[in-house]
């Protein structure tokens, strides 16, 4: 069986092949589903072993698993991290993360924009456990000094953010950090490896809601955390071990699927996002367009010196209001009307009544969330179609 060397390899090869080559148990190309519950032992001294930590081995799927296992494998390499961890959904990696990192009468510091769901894990359900969360601007290093104080444990930012596109300086929230002697979480969603690698940055953990991009088909809910071996191994054997937050065999596979084609669909979704944004920008009815390419966009230079490239997300404001974003979507015949991002089909949503109900009135003004703001994930589809579809669209909203 030939061996490879992925350091030696580029991120496409490696999408492809895998950093280890083809199944190491079998040969089989593509990895197959252990699609099994639980796992024998060769002996009563062997379970002892695999149960106690001193040997490697499955036995029980809640606890890991091959096809996992291989999955987990090739986003740690593709992430730069030393382990990674998959979980039944982005917000299982969200909550597992976290929760691996703080425990009661601890605090957290959060960017002010993030997703509505982990919004709400943070403002929301972890109160009720003692555990607090501090808003603070993660560009701005006097923010994190009002806020950070001896129980502070890590900060967690998006970026891009989601639904704003808003860029998060990783380098200057890593100075910091180490700087108060706290951990930097980054959801990587909307960039991928492909595009970001905070690891390489100084981040320490990185999650990914990998229903995203890294399927990239919109048939599977799954989550990653990729960082150091030991912050992995507490999350596995601590808090998912307990509450459960696990991947199936089977949507671990389609991970591992989607990611031989994610360097290929990336660059398309970024080609089309980019000539979408440039069209919506000297569009009459559209306020304004925020995709991270356009140096119109506040933080460019920053996504620039940290992105390879600048992903398929965007959001623009019509200047009629949420009016003119309900006429825009209900007008629509080739993008479809859906939440969730990443898929091949392009995906246009209001965050401010879907995505991001969470947020109060006063918070979505805050984060620049407003009624007229509509998110835009945009797919493998021509681009010719996509922009006459909008074109129509926006033909049919008022003036």
């Amino acid at each position: 069986m030939k061996q490879l060397d992925p350091s030696l390899l580029s991120f496409n090869t490696v999408c492809v092949h895998g950093s280890g080559g083809v199944d190491p148990q079998t040969g089989a190309v593509s990895t197959p589903i252990y699609q099994s519950s639980t796992f024998a032992f060769e002996c009563a001294e062997d379970g002892a072993a695999i149960f106690a930590g001193e040997r490697e081995g499955y036995f029980y799927t809640r606890l890991g698993n091959p096809t996992q296992a291989a999955l987990e494998r090739e986003m740690a390499f593709l992430e730069r991290g030393e382990a990674a961890l998959a979980t039944g959904s982005g917000m299982a990696a969200t909550s597992t993360a976290v929760f691996s990192a703080i425990d009661a009468g601890d605090n957290i510091l959060a960017a002010r924009t993030l997703y509505g769901g982990t919004h709400k894990l943070f403002h929301e359900l972890m109160p009720r456990f003692g555990l607090e969360t501090r808003t603070v601007d993660p560009n701005d290093p006097a923010s994190i000094e009002r806020h950070v104080d001896g129980k502070t444990r890590l900060l967690f930012i998006e970026t891009p953010a989601n639904p704003t596109l808003s860029i998060v300086d990783i380098r200057r929230c890593v100075r910091e950090c180490r700087r108060h002697g706290i951990a930097l979480f980054v959801d990587n969603t909307f960039a991928t490896p492909y595009y970001q690698r905070p690891l390489e940055l100084g981040a320490d953990v990185v999650i990914h809601s990998a229903t995203k991009y890294i399927g990239g088909h919109g048939d599977t809910v799954a989550g990653l955390i990729v960082g150091k071996k030991e912050f992995v191994q507490r999350a596995r054997m601590e808090i998912m071990r307990d509450l459960g937050g696990i991947i199936s065999p089977f949507n671990a596979w389609l991970l591992l699927r989607g990611l031989k084609t994610l360097p290929v669909r990336m660059e398309r979704h970024s080609e089309n996002a980019m000539q979408i944004a440039q069209f919506l920008n000297f569009h009459p009815k559209v306020a304004r367009v925020w995709y991270p390419a356009m140096r119109t966009h506040p933080q460019h230079e920053i996504a620039a010196s940290q992105m390879a490239g600048f992903g398929g997300m965007l959001a623009f404001e019509l200047k009629g209001g949420r009016d003119a974003g309900v006429r825009l979507l209900n007008s629509l015949g080739l993008m479809t009307l859906a939440v969730s991002l990443g898929d091949c089909d392009t995906l246009i949503e209001h965050p401010a009544s879907m995505t991001h109900s969470t947020y109060s009135a006063e918070e979505l003004a805050q984060v620049g969330i407003s009624g007229g703001l509509v998110r835009l994930s945009v797919g493998l589809e021509g681009i010719d179609d996509l922009i006459a579809d909008l074109d129509q669209a926006l033909g049919k909203v008022p003036a």
